[in-house]
């Protein structure tokens, strides 16, 4: 039987593909509740689609390890995991648009609020819907982006109190630079928020959650945790380095064993000879030094993989690095394979991982591409299709 256009449409047949380990992720979400303690609440982070994982996916298994929380940007991130059945608590982060307060109310969200029509919309739609409804309210302690700043506080709690159908269930903030352990603006923003925090308090508000932890604040800074945190990509395997004096630190307690919890694969397309002196790729910018061996793997900059890697990353295929030459154009890359034994078209390549005692992770190429490792995982495109074991 031949087989149709609407029948390949639904099978992934290109050879690139992400593998995700739900275990590897629920063991991660432990480690962290076992540093912080029973005692705090962790909203686990599943924003960017769990940043580049599958959010509803991901979800699943968090709430099946014990998450109450699931921290998402917007309501557009929420809607896919109520509709999957995810009963979990979401925390909207960064609060909501006009006309989505009754969405909110409908599907039991808690918004992030920190502007006066935030509270006037959202106490409209709960009186409309006959409910108390919880919000979290946000300060700008100096992060400069979302939240109340602190002369505006007075005017936000105001409104809140006069909100009937409103509860200010959490207080929180953002830190800026969680990871710079020497950083004087974590401590200014500590003491801007515990002002913050009295004041709520004196205006009669006696929030159940109080957040500012991050994943770096979560691994560096316990004086931040309060009662609940946020990590997000440290339930991926991954947090940024610490930094004292402008330089890396690590060790000691700067350390969680985390594991990272994706790997992305791709298998040889093509295998090419080329002679001393043949240019590959768009612009020529490499030219072969000696005879090469040279895969093509079926994987370029609109899956995700990053455009900087060019000439500098490095694959792992058949027990052996194998280093990318040439331009990562968009849907190829090209790798020297010269000299490792019973290279053929259909090997698995490993892109991102851990293979045969070899390793590259998102750490190295966002090092590579003057990134960091949650722009590396976000990126990896929906072309990429996302396979799940470990449930």
């Amino acid at each position: 039987m031949a087989t149709t256009v609407e029948t390949l449409s639904r099978v992934a047949t290109r050879p690139t593909w992400a593998e995700v380990s739900l275990s590897i992720l629920r063991q991660n979400f432990r480690t962290v509740q076992k540093h912080v303690g029973a005692g705090v609440t962790v909203c686990a982070v599943v924003k960017a689609d769990a940043y580049g994982h599958g959010a509803v996916e991901c979800s699943r298994a968090l709430e099946a390890e014990g998450a109450r929380w699931l921290g998402v940007t917007s309501l557009d991130e929420a809607i896919p995991l109520r509709d999957a059945g995810i009963q979990a608590r979401i925390l909207l982060m960064t609060g909501f648009w006009r006309g989505e307060e009754s969405e909110i109310v409908r599907l039991s969200l808690t918004p992030t609020v920190w502007e006066p029509w935030h509270i006037e919309a959202l106490e409209k739609a709960a009186a409309a819907a006959d409910a108390r409804h919880p919000v979290h309210l946000k300060v700008d302690s100096g992060m400069g982006r979302l939240g109340v700043a602190p002369d505006g506080l007075p005017e936000v709690l105001a409104a809140l109190k006069s909100a009937r159908h409103l509860v200010v269930e959490g207080l929180s903030t953002h830190l800026a630079s969680s990871e710079i352990m020497d950083a004087p603006s974590v401590a200014e923003q500590e003491r801007t928020f515990e002002a913050a925090r009295r004041l709520v308090r004196d205006s009669g508000f006696d929030p159940s959650f109080v957040h500012m932890a991050n994943t770096g604040a979560v691994i560096s800074r316990r004086e931040t945790w309060n009662n609940m945190v946020r990590p997000g990509v440290a339930l991926y395997g991954y947090y940024l380095p610490f930094q004292r004096a402008g330089r890396e630190v690590s060790g000691g307690t700067l350390r969680l064993p985390l594991k990272p919890a994706l790997t992305w694969k791709t298998r040889i397309l093509s295998m090419r000879d080329f002679p001393a002196g043949h240019p590959l790729g768009y612009g020529a910018t490499y030219v072969t030094k000696a005879p090469a061996h040279v895969a093509v793997l079926p994987v370029g900059y609109a899956d995700g993989y990053n455009r900087q890697l060019s000439n500098r990353g490095r694959v792992i295929v058949r027990e052996h690095y194998a280093p990318i030459v040439g331009s990562i154009s968009m849907d190829l890359t090209l790798v020297d394979v010269t000299g490792i034994p019973g290279i053929a078209v259909g090997d698995e390549v490993v892109l991102l991982g851990t293979c045969d005692g070899l390793s590259v992770d998102a750490l190295e190429h966002a090092k590579l591409a003057n990134s960091s490792p949650y722009e590396i995982l976000c990126n990896i495109s929906k072309r990429v299709p996302r396979k799940y074991n470990g449930r």
